[in-house]
């Protein structure tokens, strides 16, 4: 009877184990599956990394973080963290936390923090002040994305120097040439205001252009500057990428792209697939953190 029953949990516990539950998988841009490992030896050769997200996927944002220190092993300590959910305005508020002069409450009164930043981002954080990295507050004050929404691209020369200093310099091009840029024109419509929808890729193209400049203007040599950002903000090759590429065309640049799926196994996706350098695939049902 005992043998009987250890059997039984033998069937059990090989039935359990047969079952392949993959929490994700990375890809090359010509669909081969690629290990972490490999892919931090991959990303250390690149002068800036784009490692997009979707901003409430827990996954997402684990492997972020695990590539992270990967990458900082990889190259030495030879990174520099940058991420479009910090505003420019609040760069100095971010050192004074880097540096020990603010505790994360006083971070979290006088910045303007993602509601998911405990969970998502503040891990990222918490590592480039263990590290002593620099952390990039890399996007444009909302309030002018707002504004330019609104008002148009040609409402910001009417501001003060100082508020200038937080938004790409001036003026910004914005062109249906840039890749992303054309869907967001249809979203709105055929119908739609010109006027409005072209507001309204300005007001993305002022976020895009500025983080691009915050990373060029924080490059240095023989660093890695990894950034964290929407997925929308590199996909194709667009976004930030494509700003960054009309400046410098000579800067080497990886695109991690990330694709939710319904597939077990977390084959390459036949459908709504466009790959970039590095591709995640996650499932679409990973616990969401909002």
């Amino acid at each position: 009877m005992k043998n009987i029953f250890s059997i039984i949990l033998f069937v059990i516990f090989c039935s359990l184990n047969a079952q392949d539950f993959k929490a994700y998988q990375f890809y090359t841009q010509k669909g081969k599956a690629i290990k972490p490992e490999k892919l931090t030896k991959e990303l250390a050769q690149y002068d800036i990394v784009f490692f997009g997200e979707n901003h409430n996927n827990s996954i997402n944002h684990w492997l972020q973080l695990k590539i992270t220190e990967a990458l900082y092993q990889q190259k030495n300590g030879q990174i520099t963290l940058g991420a479009e959910m910090f505003e420019r305005d609040n760069q100095s508020q971010l050192n004074d936390y880097l540096n020990g002069k603010f505790d994360a409450k006083t971070l979290k009164d006088s910045a303007r923090l993602w509601s998911n930043y405990a969970t998502d981002y503040k891990p990222l954080v918490d590592f480039a002040k263990a590290k002593k990295l620099s952390f990039i507050a890399t996007n444009v004050p909302r309030r002018y994305a707002s504004q330019t929404a609104k008002e148009g691209l040609e409402s910001l020369n009417k501001l003060p120097a100082k508020d200038k200093s937080y938004i790409a310099q001036l003026p910004i091009k914005v062109t249906l040439e840039t890749p992303g840029y054309p869907e967001m024109k249809k979203m709105m419509g055929d119908h739609a205001d010109e006027m409005k929808v072209m507001n309204f890729i300005s007001a993305q193209a002022i976020k895009d252009a500025t983080m691009a400049e915050s990373i060029v203007k924080n490059l240095q040599s023989g660093k890695t500057f990894i950034h964290y950002n929407g997925n929308y903000h590199s996909k194709e090759f667009g976004g930030i990428y494509w700003y960054i590429k009309q400046k410098n065309p000579n800067l080497k640049m990886a695109v991690i792209s990330v694709f939710e799926s319904e597939d077990a196994e977390l084959k390459v996706p036949e459908k709504d697939y466009i790959p970039t350098d590095f591709n995640l695939i996650i499932p679409e049902d990973m616990t969401k953190t909002y």
